[in-house]
């Protein structure tokens, strides 16, 4: 492939604004699709069913947002419950995930307080943690580990969001439940990239004062991303193995930042 400078590089235009309107309209009505799903439809189905649901229901977000979704390395998630670690780029993450594979989150008491979202994510079985308080970080893991016996159960340690070009520090407190309820630890890395150029973009990236309407508009205006998920073999907690929750979250840290260094940089 010949090299392309800035100068010979195609200008990215942004959605013109009549398709902008439009695609609006279409994320209001698909979140009042899925309050009244929640309300009319979610008490009567059983959990399969709710994965169904929600699964449709995210992968008909991303084409609103107009967001290819790439799998990588499907064949490493267990058939039995699991804990999965993951960095944290946007708030659109958790859609990309439940667009594959449906699955309970741990999340920063802040998202309960956002606007129908916050709702949502509720109805939904989130468990909210506040970070600022170890007694209640202790009661959620506690909590979490009973939950791994039979479900699986997604968190982003780093505790924050990035534009996605490296991994922040894991805290490694929620990795204590997965060696409470010996279930195995995957590792998952999330990117986003310009779908015509296939470089890494921080357009999705929800960071510093950066409110969700304002980071919904951004990526309504870029409808050409590609958000990749790229797993990584399970890690076993048998008590037999010795692996504290140090070492699994450093493990998890490390394969998500050799990832990271290699495409998004």
């Amino acid at each position: 492939m010949p090299f392309m400078t800035a100068e010979h590089q195609p200008l990215q235009k942004d959605t013109p604004i009549l398709q902008y309107i439009s695609l609006w309209v279409m994320v209001l009505l698909h979140i009042l699709r899925g309050v009244i799903t929640l309300l009319g439809l979610f008490p009567f189905l059983k959990p399969a069913q709710k994965k169904e649901h929600i699964q449709r229901w995210s992968r008909r977000l991303l084409r609103i947002f107009g967001i290819e979704l790439q799998v990588n390395n499907v064949h490493v998630l267990p058939q039995s419950s699991f804990l999965l670690a993951a960095n944290h780029v946007s708030w659109m993450d958790i859609h990309a995930i439940n667009s594959y594979v449906p699955i309970r989150f741990v999340a920063k008491a802040e998202v309960e307080k956002w606007p129908i979202f916050g709702w949502m994510a509720k109805q939904l079985g989130t468990v909210f943690i506040n970070r600022d308080s170890s007694r209640h970080a202790r009661q959620v893991v506690i909590d979490l580990a009973t939950l791994l016996k039979t479900q699986s159960i997604c968190i982003f340690p780093e505790g924050t969001s990035t534009v996605g070009k490296s991994v922040q520090t894991f805290k490694p407190n929620l990795f204590e439940a997965a060696a409470q309820a010996q279930v195995p630890v995957c590792t998952l890395a999330l990117a986003y990239f310009d779908r015509n150029t296939s470089e890494h973009s921080e357009v999705p990236a929800f960071v510093g004062d950066m409110g969700l309407i304002g980071s919904m508009a951004s990526i309504l205006k870029n409808r050409r991303l590609r958000v990749e998920l790229t797993f990584f073999p399970a890690i076993n907690t048998d008590p037999g193995m010795h692996i504290d929750r140090k070492a699994l979250a450093l493990h998890s840290q490390e394969q998500i930042a050799q990832y990271l260094i290699k495409y998004c940089n």
